[in-house]
């Protein structure tokens, strides 16, 4: 029996998604379970698993095109099976068979852009010259005698594409459109304020030291001061309930969760993939988590989750020698921290001048849902915190 291969809804409101590629050709045995084809929704790009084992056939939406969500978009068939009745009369009723060393070359069924072409008016030149070019026959309007199709009208449609890519924010990844408008519209609509601090941070490079070498030999994970910052606040954020909290619209609500996002540059914009329950994981956990969500952000395989509840955001750019920033909050948190560079100062201890390694942290919020005092206090209490830092593994 023939399963069908739907575009799936992996996010609340979601009425389309994109096809980035198949992984898989037509004509090709596949596994249940096995990777399909990668579709890009909002906020990421996600694999999408075979649902049946058998030979993948009837293929009817290509890269790039945008597909409504619960659309038929593939089948995948017995060797041998015809495809469904309504898919016959679009393909001409061929069956599927599988290639191997002793038997002739699969007979597969049309493509939708071949079954279409059938259908129209059109020069052999034009067909031609649509296949050199990757032109769907569906997109273009043909200009000769009767509406056929002609080799002009194929070039000038293959140029509007080039054109189009080149010039357009269509070429803009979705996830970039996304963060771009969310950024937007933070910065328009949430009153932010802002608090600055200088933080002693030896206790931080302390435990670099002593347990990044430790970590990387049990869990082959380097461990960075991103990883320890982590760990610090999302401690502290749990005596600093409002800080933690959200905007409804309509007022405030506490998390009772501390899911702390990390601000990550993508090729294409921003994402904040999230580490869940922070305040209960270990450093080990965390760095491991890190490393995990940095590798699939930047391979573009993120999933909807992974993006998903965060209750506060941390943005390091002290990486790439920044001294010090301000970040813009991503709703519905109330929070973001900046954190700059940690460089060597010179500093008053107990009344003269001593070089310390230190480092700005500005904290922005929401004053919907934090004033200044609890901002603050919250950066008080952190600072507390991160100078009396004493790590352990468990």
């Amino acid at each position: 029996m023939a399963i069908s291969v739907v575009m799936p809804a992996l996010e609340m409101a979601q009425e389309t998604g994109k096809i980035i590629s198949w992984l898989k050709k037509e004509g090709e045995l596949v596994v249940k379970g096995e990777p399909l084809l990668e579709i890009e929704t909002d906020k990421a790009v996600m694999e999408i698993e075979s649902p049946a084992d058998g030979v993948l056939a009837g293929l009817k939406a290509q890269a790039g095109a945008e597909v409504p969500v619960g659309r038929t978009i593939a089948w995948i068939v017995r060797p041998g099976e015809a495809l469904p009745a309504e898919e016959v009369a679009a393909a001409s009723g061929r069956k599927i068979t599988t290639a191997s060393a002793s038997a002739p070359a699969p007979t597969l069924p049309l493509s939708s852009t071949q079954a279409a072409s059938q259908k129209l008016k059109i020069s052999p030149k034009a067909r031609r010259l649509a296949n050199e070019r990757g032109v769907n026959l569906n997109d273009v309007r043909g200009t000769g005698p009767g509406g056929e199709i002609l080799a002009s009208d194929i070039l000038a449609s293959a140029e509007s594409k080039t054109t189009a890519s080149a010039t357009s924010p269509g070429n803009i990844s979705a996830i970039s459109r996304l963060m771009a408008d969310r950024t937007a519209e933070s910065w328009k609509t949430v009153p932010h304020f802002f608090l600055t601090r200088e933080i002693n941070a030896e206790a931080l490079n302390e435990a670099k030291r002593n347990l990044g070498p430790e970590i990387e030999k049990s869990h082959a994970v380097k461990l960075t001061h991103t990883d320890i910052l982590v760990a610090v606040v999302a401690r502290v954020l749990g005596k600093h309930t409002r800080i933690n909290a959200s905007w409804t619209g309509n007022g405030s609500r506490e998390n009772h969760e501390v899911n702390v996002g990390l601000a990550m540059a993508v090729d294409d914009g921003v994402v904040a993939p999230v580490i869940r329950n922070a305040d209960k994981a270990n450093l080990s956990e965390i760095a491991a988590q890190r490393r995990d969500l940095t590798d699939r952000a930047r391979s573009g395989k993120l999933r909807p989750i992974d993006l998903a509840d965060g209750t506060f955001t941390i943005s390091n750019l002290g990486m790439f020698g920044v001294d010090a920033f301000t970040a813009i909050i991503i709703p519905p948190q109330a929070a973001i921290l900046a954190v700059g560079a940690i460089t060597d100062r010179v500093v008053a201890v107990d009344g003269r001048p001593a070089v310390r390694p230190m480092m700005t942290l500005t904290l922005s919020s929401d004053h919907r849902v934090v004033d200044g005092a609890r901002s603050a206090d919250f950066m008080r209490d952190l600072a507390q915190a991160i100078a009396n830092y004493r790590p352990t593994l468990g």
